[in-house]
């Protein structure tokens, strides 16, 4: 059984991280003093459900967590300081701090190290989140004990719910668009002045006309999609913005 260490401070532990050409110690005490930080850990780098949905989603919310005066958001994963380093760049998140738990110390502290020698991963962490007030931890969602890797109370969302019950989620807003439409960047630039962030997709580089169709049953660009609903071009972004 997982012990919740609510109440209790976080092991001391120095993380041997790259950066450049150089090898730079960071310690708890650099990342947790006198902060307010939020911690996910999860069992590797480059798995499915980490890379899909754990990191990504920390990533997004990210300025929301800050709005909440939470400094920073620190994913950490039992695998070493390149592993991470290259996890970081092709996940492009870059609003998160990336801690490598190298050897497990940090993990085993927490009393999360767990064996997945069954699939051939060796020493792991098991997938938790935490809210770290400098140096203690004030709450922590650690998945059930069950078969297989679960993921259902250590997400973003739910340390979001935490922190503030009725605030509501950011909208996750899609823009299908190409190179030089002028109604794109009409689209955008509202969307960016109504400080809403969304993700653009490019077509022929993230897209096809055909793939277009099929989800908007339309060819013209941009197509601004908002909560999976489909808003429309331009005019329609605009009208949208103002019925807010």
């Amino acid at each position: 059984m997982f012990q919740d260490r609510t109440g209790s401070r976080i092991p001391s532990v120095t993380f041997h991280t790259r950066r450049g050409h150089e090898w730079v110690d960071v310690t708890t005490d650099e990342l947790f003093a006198g902060k307010t930080v939020v911690v996910f850990s999860l069992p590797g780098a480059f798995t499915p459900t980490c890379s899909s949905s754990h990191v990504p989603r920390y990533n997004q919310l990210v300025p929301a967590f800050k709005e909440l005066g939470v400094d920073s958001v620190v994913c950490v994963s039992v695998n070493d300081t390149f592993v991470m380093n290259e996890w970081q760049k092709a996940q492009n998140a870059d609003n998160l701090i990336f801690v490598p738990d190298g050897n497990g110390e940090f993990t085993e502290g927490m009393g999360m190290l767990v064996d997945k020698d069954a699939i051939g991963f060796g020493k792991r962490s098991w997938r938790y989140s935490m809210l770290v007030r400098d140096g203690v931890v004030e709450k922590m969602f650690i998945e059930p004990e069950v078969e297989g890797d679960p993921y259902e109370v250590s997400n973003a969302d739910t340390m979001l719910e935490y922190l503030a019950p009725n605030k509501p989620k950011p909208l996750d807003i899609a823009v299908f668009s190409r190179d030089g439409c002028p109604f794109c960047v009409k689209a955008k630039e509202a969307l960016r002045n109504a400080g809403l962030d969304f993700e653009e997709l490019v077509l022929n580089e993230d897209y096809t006309e055909q793939g277009l169709r099929a989800v908007s049953n339309a060819a013209t660009v941009p197509q601004v999609f908002v909560n999976g609903k489909l808003i429309g071009g331009s005019d329609a972004v605009i009208a949208w913005l103002e019925s807010r």
